[in-house]
């Protein structure tokens, strides 16, 4: 198969009419652009050039492969265009995975400045559910970064984000609204708005309760913080939540946990040398995890 180095050999003696003119162009000698075009000659059977007493011209051969050849460079030209424009941030695609509790919170406000600032580059976006499912999608290649929990299995490249304090809400009536903390042995027997298994807070949250000696008592689960939130500002129960879901005029009481419970958040990045990538990364990690001053205001 003809390189490119080749097929531009051909073009430019074509556009010369002159292999001396041709190799000063390119920056080559004479006899390293006779050998890409004798090679060339070689492999497809037949002479592309008719040497003339004064310069060259294409012969039969060769005027039927000039078109390709020429578009073949062109498309080599956009590839090397395409690749330093996603470089910029002037192009190429960014394949996001979030975990489905941090999109509205994290991820959101900075795709939002980003594709303001780069509206070239195409984004998609897949939820997951868990710090494996977010691991699942990098090592299947249909992500090329992640934003979620820090998980236990990933050993390629990551940025810390910041780190996310759980925190129990409570309907503003209950009766242990009136301690400053919350012990996971307050929560015993007490009935707790759940997550529903496939998320990954669910087994996290009894890991950290079994070792303190205690086993909640699931009495309703949901797939999504924001909504254990709001069952329990209804009276439902207790629900242990990260504090970036919690959103604005939520009627409720929220209590810190003594001792605290926290998780990392971090994003992860399939090609840590991907600068699309790396700039994404950098724009999570400088704005950091926020807490709604409204939530903010009532843990003190």
């Amino acid at each position: 198969m003809p390189t490119l180095r080749t097929l531009e050999c051909l073009i430019a003696v074509l556009d010369a009419g002159s292999i001396t003119d041709a190799a000063t162009a390119l920056h080559m000698s004479q006899p390293a652009l006779s050998h890409q075009l004798a090679a060339l000659e070689r492999e497809i059977g037949a002479p592309v050039l008719q040497r003339l007493p004064r310069g060259v011209r294409a012969t039969a051969i060769g005027r039927a492969i000039e078109a390709d050849a020429r578009a073949a460079l062109t498309a080599a030209d956009r590839v090397v265009d395409g690749g330093r424009a996603a470089a910029r941030g002037e192009g190429g695609l960014l394949r996001l995975a979030c975990a489905e509790s941090l999109t509205a919170s994290l991820l959101a406000p900075v795709l939002r400045t980003w594709l303001r600032r780069h509206p070239a580059v195409h984004v998609t976006l897949t939820e997951a559910t868990s710090a494996d499912d977010l691991v699942r999608h990098l090592e299947s290649g249909t992500a090329d970064l992640a934003l979620g929990p820090r998980p236990t299995r990933w050993t390629g490249a990551s940025e810390l984000v910041g780190t996310e304090e759980i925190v129990a809400v409570l309907p503003a009536d209950h009766a242990l609204a009136r301690q400053d903390r919350l012990s996971f042995d307050d929560l015993q027997d007490q009935p707790v708005v759940h997550y529903h298994p496939d998320n990954g807070l669910a087994g996290w949250l009894d890991a950290r309760a079994t070792a303190h000696g205690v086993t909640l008592s699931p009495v309703m689960r949901t797939r999504q913080a924001g909504t254990a939130a709001q069952l329990a500002a209804a009276g439902l129960g207790i629900a242990l939540v990260p504090v970036t879901a919690l959103g604005p005029g939520l009627p409720a009481t929220l209590k810190r946990l003594h001792p605290s419970v926290s998780r990392d958040l971090a994003c992860l990045l399939a090609t840590p040398a991907d600068p699309l990538l790396r700039r994404f990364a950098s724009d999570l990690v400088d704005r950091g995890v926020p807490v709604h001053p409204s939530a903010a205001r009532q843990l003190g």
